[in-house]
């Protein structure tokens, strides 16, 4: 019989990770650790359309994990992240708690943090990007909504092309080198 340590925070959210202790055969105490998922967890890849008034719409799936608030910032490799607003909480912690005379720590940080912006979804599951993360990501009409676990990425559906067909190209090398790192 395991014993579970951890707790509840809500009824929809999980504090991880959490461990379960159980007496072996000789009488020890054996810990095990489990990570569960976050309670927002995208993926999938769709292809959507940004209106004249700079409006995009979210994924139907990904509507009800960004309800309650998100975060729309610069991303990486031209893209635009969107996170849960709990999700971003997290990180701008972590960001904030990057060493400031360390130069790369002060870009990421400038670079995410003064770009976010608070995004809400209106009644129809859209959410106003403005013009300078548009003009980032060079995002002007067609555009890719990525799923990637605990973040959304908007991508140029040019961009993302390019983007995808080089990972592709590349993937048994990109495989190689992650699993030298044990993935």
């Amino acid at each position: 019989m395991w014993l579970e340590v951890g707790k509840w925070d809500s009824v929809d959210q999980i504090i991880s990770p959490r461990f379960f202790f159980k007496k072996d055969p000789l009488g020890s105490l054996v810990m095990r650790h489990v990570v569960l998922p976050p309670p927002h967890m995208f993926f999938g890849e769709y292809s959507h359309k940004i209106d004249e008034k700079g409006r995009l719409a979210i994924p139907m799936k990904f509507r009800k994990s960004l309800g309650k608030g998100a975060v729309v910032t610069r991303g990486l490799d031209a893209s635009l992240f969107l996170f849960p607003k709990e999700e971003w909480d997290k990180l701008a912690q972590r960001l904030a708690r990057l060493p400031l005379g360390k130069a790369g720590s002060r870009a990421l940080s400038r670079l995410m943090l003064a770009g976010a912006m608070e995004a809400e979804l209106d009644k129809q599951g859209r959410l106003v990007l403005p013009d300078y993360l548009r003009n980032y990501a060079s995002i002007k009409k067609e555009v890719v909504v990525a799923g990637l676990y605990d973040r959304v990425e908007i991508w140029d559906t040019k961009h993302w092309n390019a983007y995808k067909n080089t990972t592709e190209r590349d993937a048994g090398n990109i495989a190689e080198q992650l699993g030298e790192l044990g993935l």
